[in-house]
Order: C-alpha cells, then sequence, then structure tokens
C-alpha cells in the first residue's frame, strides 16, 4: 500500500544511521548509540497507517496532533502516550465527497457520541486531553475512505492506562452518567447562537430539550439508593421545573426569572457529593467550572 511506503523507507534509513553513529563515536558511546538506534527501530515497527485504526489503540502522532496525517505510533496502553481511539464510525453521505467543513460538522456531531460509550465520564478524564478525530480527506475518499476515529488527545505531554471505563462501571453508576450527560448534551447541543432577545424561541425549544432530560434524569436517580444522590434528585427536580417555565415563557422577562435558576441548579458542583457517593470521579473539569463560575 502506497501509505505504508515512506515508513518502509524510513526502516531502511533509520539502520544506515544508526550504523554510521555507531561507527563515528567512541566505545564508550556505543552502549547509548545502540539504546538510541533500538528505540528508533522499535517506533518504525510501531509504525501504523491511520486508516486502520481500531477502537482502543493508544498511540502517539507523528508530529502535531492537528493536521493531516498518514501513519501514528501504536503503544501499549500501559505506556506513555498521547492518545487513545475511543470511537469510531463510518460516514454515510453518498459517492461525491461532501467537502471539508461538513466532514467536521459529521465529526463533531458523532464524535462526543461515540466518546461517551467508551468513556462515559468526562470527568475522569486526564487532565488537558480534549477530543480530536481522523478524518477522510477528498483524496482518500476518492478510494473508498469512509471511517472517523474518535480520539481523545493530550494537548501537551502524555498520559499512561486506557481509557476504557465504561465495562467496569457498576449499574448505578452507568445509570447516573446516562442521565447526567444528557442533560448537558441537551443543554449544548440546543444552544442559540442569538441572545435571548433575538430567539426567544430557540431558547424556548432549548429549555424543552433541557427539561427533558432532566425528567429521565430525575427518574433514573429514584432507582439509585443514598442520601446524596436523594438530595442531587430534590435539585434537580426543582431544576426541571424552572425550565419548562423558561419553555413556556410568554416574553423575555418571564423566559429570565425562570432560566436563571433553572441553570445554576444544573451548576455541575451541585453534584459533586452524589458522585462522592456513587464513588465517581469529583472534581469538575475546568471548562465546566468556568461556565458556571461566570
Amino acid at each position: 500500500m502506497t501509505i505504508r511506503a515512506p515508513y518502509r523507507s524510513l526502516r531502511g534509513i533509520s539502520a544506515v544511521v544508526a550504523l554510521l553513529a555507531i561507527g563515528a563515536v567512541g566505545c564508550s558511546d556505543v552502549s547509548d548509540a545502540v539504546d538510541s538506534a533500538k528505540d528508533g527501530a522499535k517506533k518504525v515497527a510501531r509504525q501504523r497507517s491511520v486508516f486502520s485504526l481500531d477502537l482502543g489503540d493508544c498511540y502517539n502522532p507523528n508530529g502535531k496532533a492537528e493536521g493531516e496525517a498518514y501513519a501514528v505510533e501504536i503503544v501499549p496502553c500501559d505506556e506513555a502516550h498521547e492518545g487513545q481511539v475511543v470511537g469510531e464510525f463510518a460516514i454515510d453521505e453518498g459517492k461525491e465527497y461532501p467537502g471539508d467543513d461538513e466532514v467536521a460538522t459529521i465529526a463533531d456531531d458523532r464524535c462526543p457520541v461515540e466518546a461517551q460509550k467508551y468513556a462515559p465520564d468526562s470527568w475522569a478524564l486526564p487532565k488537558g486531553v480534549d477530543l480530536y478525530y481522523y478524518t477522510p480527506t477528498k483524496e482518500s475518499w476518492a478510494t473508498g475512505d469512509r471511517a472517523v476515529s474518535c480520539t481523545y488527545t493530550a494537548e501537551k505531554g502524555t498520559f499512561e492506562g486506557s481509557l476504557d471505563t465504561a465495562k467496569s462501571l457498576k449499574p448505578e453508576q452507568t445509570t447516573y452518567l446516562k442521565g447526567s450527560n444528557a442533560v448537558y448534551e441537551a443543554l449544548w447541543a440546543n444552544q442559540p447562537e442569538e441572545d435571548v432577545e433575538e430567539d426567544l424561541a430557540g431558547y424556548k425549544a432549548q429549555a424543552k430539550a433541557v427539561a427533558a432530560a432532566l425528567d429521565a434524569h430525575v427518574e433514573g436517580l429514584g432507582g439509585i439508593e443514598g442520601a446524596e444522590v436523594g438530595k442531587l434528585r430534590a435539585t434537580l427536580t426543582k431544576a426541571a421545573g424552572n425550565w419548562k417555565k423558561a419553555a413556556n415563557a410568554a416574553d423575555v422577562d418571564a423566559f429570565y426569572t425562570a432560566y436563571d435558576p433553572a441553570f445554576t441548579d444544573i451548576d455541575p458542583n451541585e453534584s459533586v457529593t452524589a458522585r462522592k457517593e456513587l464513588g465517581l470521579a469529583t472534581t469538575v473539569p475546568a471548562d465546566e467550572a468556568e461556565v458556571w463560575a461566570g
């Protein structure tokens, strides 16, 4: 395959460079040169085309995390690495390439959903990890490429261990996370671009979606024992009522009157003690903390 050709060539180049280096240094430095050559050979041997990435693969990009890529270094997940594939799907958009923007939009919509199936608790992610994806280019589309690989990748540094936490969750943890994730997905997926004064209908639609997600979340929490979970359930029940008032607001003033307490009651900080009771991560992600701090 053409995509592998540069790396077959690179393997040969690495061997030549290593031999030249060994010949150029003194005996005391031969060991270091050999170790360096071994490390280089290991990295080359671990190269895999981005077209063959699998769910769960841990890897290091060859260069920057963003931009076009042809191969990555696959590593065991217990070694330090920069990223892990946490979701995958195929784009079904007909024969014609839909364009870079449309492909990016599809990935933006689908990757958070796929990632949640693999790593449901975003609070438990390593610090500095964000969602990236590998998508088809116009050229690869012409060869039949339709695959999107969703990855959590460290913006700086590395992390260790697999992010595959879905299988290890207890039933009550899964129930909580499913409901909680749905609430915030309803909030941000339906966020209008204009101000309330310009798009009251859009904000009312958002409020309706959040209220429905809260109702489902509250129902799920009803089957979970625990004093702190019970307190959170009461708070979210009140929040659902205010979101419903916002959804039915007759005007902008009525909307704001309901929206302010509704938004406050879904502050992630309100769920910390319930999360602790359930044995889940308790540190609010920085981006979420910033939203409610403002």
